[in-house]
């Protein structure tokens, strides 16, 4: 279990799920947390589910306690306040872990101090399973012995050049959703082929589970278990041909550009 206490400054979902594994799992206890959030009825729900501390407005004490601040608002909010109470009540160690997509470590350096630690996280969406990268980049003040045992309380985590940020969001963090879209597809076709919808699904799960579970077992490249997996003229092989002719691979890579493209232009409008 983790040592010191936490503080977040906005209480949105994003916040809520990392609270939720961070607590669930044990790598915090819930009097170590305490949150603040405009919204009153928001805090008051945190601490009603989850059992974390709602902050007083003012924060003052929450923020001298802490040996983190997660800033956890939104690009558009204020962050010059935000800046001006931690540096007005924080202490100088407390690192400051920023999950506010654009915002950048020299702009963060404005608001907070240029000499305290400062961590950006761009944090998965698979919070509840342990599973998924977050991707972080770290200030010459901050040290991954300060925030790695946090990363960890919601997934896994990799560390990048800042300058990554914006392609690992588009393409790790938004990972997840190119994984539904191809499993719904995938029960998709099992119902149209005939199977009815609980036994497609169930399939096309297993499947999926299955196929990562056999790289990661035999550590071979998936084109060499697809050579092993499909026979000459044979059921597999015709398979793939169709999916080669759909533009598959390319519609993927297409997409993954268009999500970091995005990231981009977003990062600009808010700096």
């Amino acid at each position: 279990m983790a040592a010191g206490r936490i503080h977040f400054i906005g209480g949105g979902q994003m916040a809520e799920a990392i609270i939720r594994a961070v607590v669930g799992n044990g790598t915090y206890k819930a009097e170590q947390i305490s949150v603040a959030d405009i919204h009153e009825e928001r805090t008051a729900y945190l601490n009603t589910a989850y059992g974390v501390q709602a902050a007083s407005k003012s924060q003052e004490a929450e923020l001298a306690g802490a040996e983190m601040i997660i800033i956890a608002v939104r690009p558009q909010d204020d962050l010059a306040a935000v800046g001006v109470a931690i540096s007005s009540h924080a202490s100088s160690g407390a690192a400051v872990l920023s999950i506010v997509a654009g915002v950048t470590i020299d702009r963060l350096a404005g608001y907070v101090g240029a000499e305290r630690p400062i961590i950006r996280v761009i944090p998965n969406t698979l919070t509840d399973t342990g599973l998924g990268y977050s991707g972080a980049a770290l200030n010459a003040f901050a040290g991954k012995e300060q925030v790695e045992e946090f990363l960890n309380g919601f997934g896994k985590v990799q560390y990048l050049e800042e300058s990554l940020i914006d392609i690992f969001t588009g393409y790790g963090v938004a990972g997840p959703n190119y994984v539904y879209y191809f499993i719904e597809s995938l029960a998709d076709a099992g119902v149209l082929a005939g199977l009815p919808r609980e036994q497609a699904w169930t399939t096309a799960l297993e499947n999926v589970e299955g196929a990562v579970a056999m790289l990661r077992h035999s550590g071979l490249h998936p084109r060499q278990l697809l050579d092993i997996n499909n026979s000459p003229g044979g059921v597999g092989i015709h398979a793939l041909y169709e999916l080669n002719n759909s533009d598959f691979a390319a519609g993927l890579q297409r997409s993954v550009k268009a999500a970091v493209k995005r990231t981009t232009e977003l990062g600009q409008v808010q700096s």
